[in-house]
This record gives structure tokens, C-alpha cells and sequence, in this order.
């Protein structure tokens, strides 16, 4: 069964920066980024268990991450329900652990 997935506003807006900043380098790589993010919602709709927990957050919430193989992000994401929500499209070498705040919503 494929699960819908869900962003966040602010993973939301994470991705459309990051895309953004990727064009800015060499036209063209933000669209290779956003298909690289596209491919591992496509994995995650229908597998979400393939990602790993999340080092560092409770291990009774259900946080888990995807890592991109190209570029140095992380899909951090909870499977509630049928619903693959995604909480950060995070930089894996800044500001580690800012989403946290997050999973109080």
C-alpha cells in the first residue's frame, strides 16, 4: 500500500531553498536535487521502514531519515497512519538537531 506523503511547511521551504542555492552553483543541479529528493519520497511512500532511526531523539517516537546518496541531506520524516509526514529536508553538517522543536506538533 503507498502512503501519501506530507511536507511540512518549513521542510517545505528547506527544499525549495536548497534547490534554489543548487541552481545558484551550476544551473540545473537544483533540478537534479529535487529529483534525487522526488526518488527517495517515491521509496518512502511505498517503504517507509527503509529509513533509519534518527541518532540522538527518543527512541518511543518514531522519528526515522533517509540519506540522499548525492547531496549531504537527510529526509527526516514519521510515518503516522497511512501518511509519510516529512519534518526536515536537513543539511547533514549544519545546525544538526535544529527540526526537534517539530515533533511537538
Amino acid at each position: 500500500m503507498s502512503r501519501e506523503i506530507r511536507l511540512e511547511l518549513e521542510a517545505e521551504e528547506e527544499l525549495r531553498q536548497a534547490a534554489r542555492w543548487y541552481d545558484q552553483r551550476r544551473p540545473g543541479l537544483g533540478s537534479e536535487f529535487l529529483s534525487a529528493v522526488a526518488a527517495a519520497f517515491s521509496l518512502l511512500a511505498e517503504q517507509p521502514t527503509l529509513g533509519a532511526p534518527v541518532p540522538g531523539v527518543r527512541t518511543d517516537l518514531p522519528t526515522r531519515r533517509v540519506l540522499l546518496r548525492r547531496f549531504p541531506y537527510a529526509i527526516v520524516f514519521l510515518e503516522v497512519d497511512a501518511t509519510v509526514r516529512i519534518l526536515a529536508i536537513a543539511h547533514q553538517r549544519r545546525r544538526p538537531g535544529y527540526w526537534i522543536e517539530r515533533l511537538r506538533r
